[in-house]
C-alpha cells in the first residue's frame, strides 16, 4: 500500500457527502455577492487566490514550529504565528469559495483538509495565548500545529495535483489540437445564434455563427477550463456588451470573441481556434503557444 491511499479512498467517503451539502449551503448563501466570489476564486487576479494566499500562513506556521521545537525565541516564533493567523483569514474564504464549487470527490477530501487546517489553527491560536504564562504548553501546541499544517498541506497537493481542483483543464488544448486547418462541415449546416459541439481532429470545439462570413464565426475548445464541462450546452449572454457562455456546471461566464474569462470560477481563459471558410466550409485549426507546435 502507499503512503497516499489513504487519501484517494476519502474520494470515495460517502459519509462525507450529508456535513459536505450542509457546510456548501452555508458557503453559498454566505458568498452570494459575485463580485466577492469572484475576487476569492482570483478571477481578478487571473490565477487561484487560494493557494497563493495559502504559501503565507503555511510557511509562517512551518518557521514558528521549527524556532518552537528548537527552543529558539519567543518574540519570532510568536510573531510568525500571529502572522499566520492573520493570513488565514482570506485563505480560507477562499479556500472555502473554490471548494462550494468542486466535484463531490473533490469536496469530500476538501473537507477533511478545512477540518484538519482549522484543528492547527485551533492549536496556533492556543499557543499564542498560553505562551505568555506556560512557554512549555505553548511550543507543543506549536509544534502539534506545524505537523497539522504539513498533513493539511498535503491533502491540499492531492486536491491540486492529483484531483486537478483549481487546475486549468483546457492547458493541454494547445499541445494536442490539430495545427493544420480541419473540416467542421458546410458554414450552412451551423445555426445562427446557437452554440454547437464539433470536433477539430480529436478536440471537442464550441463553434458559434453569428453571420455568414469567417469573421463572424468563433470557435473555442468546447472544455470549460474550470472543471471541463461542455462549454456548448450553457446559455447565451451579453455582459457589458460582449457576448458571453456561462458553463453549464457552475456557471463560469467566458467572453466568445476570445474565451477570457468574466466570472469565477474559472480563472484560466478558454482556448481558441482560429477559423476560416473556404468554398463554403468551415475550417479550424488551434492557437499554438510562440515556439510550441500544435499536436
Amino acid at each position: 500500500m502507499r503512503p497516499f491511499d489513504d487519501i484517494v479512498r476519502l474520494e470515495r467517503a460517502e459519509a462525507l457527502d450529508r456535513p459536505a451539502a450542509a457546510i456548501r449551503g452555508v458557503v453559498q448563501r454566505l458568498l452570494r455577492n459575485r463580485a466577492l466570489k469572484d475576487a476569492l476564486h482570483g478571477v481578478w487576479l487571473g490565477h487561484p487566490l487560494h493557494p497563493a494566499l495559502a504559501q503565507l500562513a503555511l510557511g509562517s506556521f512551518t518557521s514558528a514550529s521549527l524556532i518552537d521545537a528548537v527552543g529558539g525565541r519567543r518574540r519570532e516564533s510568536s510573531g510568525l504565528i500571529a502572522l499566520g493567523l492573520i493570513s488565514s483569514v482570506p485563505a480560507v474564504a477562499a479556500g472555502w469559495a473554490d471548494w462550494s464549487d468542486s466535484h463531490e470527490d473533490q469536496q469530500r477530501v476538501g473537507l477533511v483538509h478545512a477540518a484538519v487546517n482549522v484543528t492547527a489553527l485551533a492549536c496556533f491560536a492556543t499557543a499564542l495565548l498560553r505562551r505568555r504564562g506556560d512557554r512549555s504548553a505553548g511550543q507543543v501546541l506549536s509544534v502539534v500545529g506545524g505537523i497539522l499544517s504539513g498533513a493539511g498541506a498535503a491533502l491540499g497537493g492531492h486536491l491540486g495535483y492529483r484531483q486537478a481542483t483549481g487546475a486549468n483543464h483546457g492547458e493541454e488544448v494547445p499541445h494536442v489540437g490539430p495545427g493544420d486547418w480541419q473540416t467542421l462541415g458546410p458554414l450552412e449546416e451551423f445555426p445562427l445564434g446557437r452554440p454547437v459541439r464539433r470536433l477539430a481532429g480529436d478536440v471537442p470545439v464550441f463553434v458559434l455563427r453569428r453571420g455568414g462570413i469567417s469573421s463572424d464565426v468563433t470557435v473555442l475548445s468546447d472544455r470549460c477550463p474550470h472543471l471541463s464541462a461542455p462549454l456548448h450546452e450553457g446559455g447565451l449572454s451579453e455582459v457589458d456588451g460582449e457576448v458571453c457562455i456561462t458553463c453549464p456546471w457552475h456557471a463560469s461566464v467566458f467572453r466568445v470573441r476570445d474565451g477570457g474569462v468574466v466570472h469565477g470560477p474559472a480563472t484560466a481563459p478558454v482556448p481558441g481556434f482560429e477559423s476560416r471558410v473556404e468554398g463554403g466550409v468551415l475550417q479550424a485549426r488551434v492557437r499554438t503557444l510562440p515556439g510550441v507546435p500544435a499536436g
